[in-house]
């Protein structure tokens, strides 16, 4: 979305816009679940684990981490990875706020 366009919405709309996008494509939704159940940085390859090409995978561990939902470290050629815990609950937060938000009208639209 252009700057233009995204200017007329707020913050929050905007933010969790940006969130929903990174999280719309399945390699990098494998990618957080495997960080999660390993519960620690991996420094190892993901290449095994998601079963993509390298600069694939960099590719996607970049749109994470510029949304703030991974963070890491590079020391030499090794880089390493782990889920952002205080990111990953403030994007659960504007997640579930979002989902629930409740209708007012009882009425069915359609």
């Amino acid at each position: 979305m252009g700057l233009t366009k995204s200017e007329k919405f707020s913050a929050e709309q905007n933010e969790l816009s940006s969130i929903c996008k990174v999280l719309a494509h399945p390699a990098r939704i494998a990618i957080l679940q495997h960080l999660y159940k390993i519960d620690s940085c991996i420094c190892g390859d993901l290449v095994e684990e998601i079963g993509l090409a390298q600069p694939t995978i960099s590719q996607h561990l970049r749109e994470l981490k510029q949304v703030g939902l991974i963070q890491g470290t590079i020391e030499g050629t090794s880089v390493c990875y782990c889920i952002n815990k205080d990111r990953w609950l403030e994007m659960r937060n504007q997640l579930n706020e979002f989902l629930d938000l409740e209708f007012i009208s009882g009425k069915n639209c359609c």
